[in-house]
């Protein structure tokens, strides 16, 4: 990996920690508060990257309606639907239910 997709890896990790409990965010809210706002796609990847790293809560982190379009990337069949409903996050067919309810923005929440 380079610096450059290092260091950005590092940011997107930095705001995906911050996301409470029982809440979630998307790719692009997180890369449009990085100021990246083109680069869903790399927050993504960050995102499967990270399932080696401890304590990052990516199963937080869904696309733009809701859906669970990471899970395949977890370990387990069902790892990131489990640790949601864990959270207390109702999931139908890979989506979230309520989902602009529960969305967390760091673009309202950071300052």
């Amino acid at each position: 990996m380079t610096k450059k997709k290092s260091d950005f890896f590092k940011k997107v990790y930095s705001v995906v920690n911050k996301i409470p409990y029982g809440r979630v965010s998307t790719y692009g809210a997180i890369a449009n508060y990085l100021g990246t706002k083109k680069s869903a796609r790399v927050v993504g990847w960050a995102m499967n990257a990270s399932h080696v790293i401890k304590d990052i809560p990516s199963h937080r982190v869904v696309n733009r309606i809701g859906l669970l379009s990471g899970k395949n990337h977890f370990f387990g069949n069902n790892l990131m639907k489990q640790l949601l409903e864990s959270e207390g996050i109702e999931i139908k067919n890979d989506k979230i239910v309520n989902f602009i309810n529960i969305f967390w923005d760091p673009s309202f929440e950071l300052k």
